[in-house]
């Protein structure tokens, strides 16, 4: 082999082992002079915390966390022992302060009730209460079911819709949302309502029967609809719906009455002019009315 070639070989090996040197040197030395990773102390959770947990000292530790703190952590462990819990929190999961109940709220249902609003109690069997499906965090609509005062008895029993998308705060004493969406049947369920929908609701209750008709929690639009009533089963109109297209109106009864009778008229006399030499007289004949077919 020619010495030449060799010697060329042998510099350009020993240049790149040199080259890979400085560069591993220098790689090293950056990541050995790279900061260390920022970590903080936040308060974690110890199990899952269902909602209304009253959360105690086993239920919390500190941990450290690495990189940023997610906003509205807590700190402390004081800052958190004694407070209901509004939403779940899992394992290891840092406990935020909007997942849980103002200090002195307690845990239970009370705690969950946001600010302004109310929760209200409906009795329900497996009809209202759509077989069981109606569960905590499902949403739904109220009909009630009665004769308003004053309508015509005509129309009779009437059904419409007062309340829209409501919120299902607990079934029973279960205050829990349950992921797979068991039907769970219970006598009594609370929706979560305005004060003003309280009212109304409270009132239905006593006054009106009252179903519940599950829909999709994902489905908000507010439906417009005009009640309907048992005559509109049978082929009437709803409840203060417009007429139909093409809808006759009613007409009301008319007594036929004969026709007033045509008094005839005579036909004129038949005149008839006779000569007697110079006398001219004359005579009149009565020509007798055509009888009609």
């Amino acid at each position: 082999m020619n010495k030449r070639f060799l010697s060329v070989l042998a510099f350009a090996l020993l240049v790149s082992a040199g080259a890979s040197y400085l560069v591993y040197r220098m790689i090293g030395r950056r990541v050995g002079s790279a900061p260390a990773p920022v970590t903080s102390r936040v308060v974690v959770a110890t199990r899952s915390l269902p909602v209304g947990t009253l959360i105690r000292d086993p239920d919390v530790r500190l941990a450290d966390w690495m990189g940023p703190v997610p906003a509205h952590a807590l700190l402390k462990t004081e800052e958190v022992i004694g407070r209901g819990v509004v939403a779940t929190i899992y394992e290891t999961e840092p406990i935020l302060d909007s997942r849980l109940a103002p200090r002195g709220a307690g845990a239970g249902m009370a705690a969950t009730i946001p600010p302004g609003m109310r929760a209200v109690a409906v009795r329900v069997n497996e009809v209202v209460g759509v077989a069981g499906f109606v569960v905590p965090g499902m949403r739904v609509d109220v009909l009630i079911s009665g004769n308003p005062p004053g309508a015509a008895q005509a129309i009779g029993t009437q059904t419409r819709t007062i309340l829209q998308n409501i919120e299902v705060l607990s079934a029973g004493q279960n205050i829990q949302k349950d992921a797979e969406g068991k039907p769970v049947t219970v006598p009594v369920v609370n929706l979560l309502v305005t004060p003003e929908q309280a009212e109304v609701l409270s009132l239905a209750s006593n006054e009106a029967r009252i179903q519940l008709v599950l829909r999709n929690p994902l489905d908000t639009k507010e439906a417009k609809t005009p009640g309907t009533a048992i005559s509109y089963l049978f082929g009437g109109q709803r409840a203060g719906a417009p007429a139909r297209a093409g809808a006759r109106p009613a007409r009301a009864a008319v007594k036929a009455t004969p026709p007033a009778a045509v008094k005839e008229t005579p036909p004129p006399p038949l005149l008839v002019e006779v000569l007697h030499g110079a006398t001219k007289t004359e005579v009149k004949f009565p020509v007798a009315a055509e009888r009609k077919p």
